[in-house]
């Protein structure tokens, strides 16, 4: 795979950053551009911590939060999250409360759902979601089908990575965009324009990860 590896940085926090790689990348959904390296925002606890005070940012003294679902490996960042939004303090409105961090699991069918034990934390409760990436959509909307099913209300949506944030039906607070990447673009499968130049796959795209694809 080319070594063309470049990082982007939260201007407001430099901290916060992620590595891109240029090329021609799968998902089970689409072709991509470029591969973007979560992991360290993600599994970094330092980091992770910058970036929940600023997905926080916009809930803090507006929006009662009971549960926050983390999908994609989120669950350190809602965490701090979490904790962020109890801070005390009178512009603080979720100060003195509880919050409960839930991750669906997909059943037999490859469904969300919640387990048993689990599904308390979201009936009739109020629900951020949050996803490392949305690019396609379909991760996010599969979880909003889900917590529709169960009966929680969301009240936000927040992602370290939005693609095409004015294609979007939900208002979504994210970290980066596709705009902050140049030349970023997905296609769908049949009509990736380096599939028609005959420009062979460079990776497949996983949950945590890719795979090269050998030559």
């Amino acid at each position: 795979m080319r070594n063309e590896v470049f990082t982007i940085s939260l201007p407001k926090n430099p901290v916060i950053n992620l590595s891109v790689n240029p090329g021609h990348f799968t998902t089970s959904h689409f072709h991509t551009t470029h591969y973007l390296d979560l992991t360290n925002i993600k599994t970094n606890a330092s980091v992770a911590k910058y970036v929940a005070i600023e997905l926080a940012l916009p809930y803090l003294s507006s929006t009662l939060v009971d549960t926050i679902v983390c999908m994609e490996q989120t669950e350190v960042i809602g965490a701090y999250m979490a904790q962020e939004l109890l801070n005390h303090g009178a512009a603080f409105i979720n100060s003195g409360r509880e919050i409960h961090l839930a991750t669906p699991i997909s059943n037999v069918n490859r469904n969300l759902i919640f387990q048993s034990n689990m599904q308390d934390l979201i009936v009739n409760r109020n629900i951020i979601v949050l996803v490392s990436s949305i690019s396609s959509g379909m991760t996010l909307n599969n979880a909003l089908e889900c917590l529709g099913y169960y009966g929680g209300n969301v009240v936000g949506i927040s992602a370290l990575f939005n693609a095409y944030p004015d294609k979007q039906e939900h208002e979504i607070h994210s970290l980066f965009t596709g705009e902050d990447i140049p030349e970023y673009l997905i296609y769908s499968p049949n009509e990736c324009p380096m599939c028609k130049e005959g420009r062979k796959l460079d990776a497949i795209i996983v949950h945590d990860g890719y795979i090269e694809i050998g030559r």
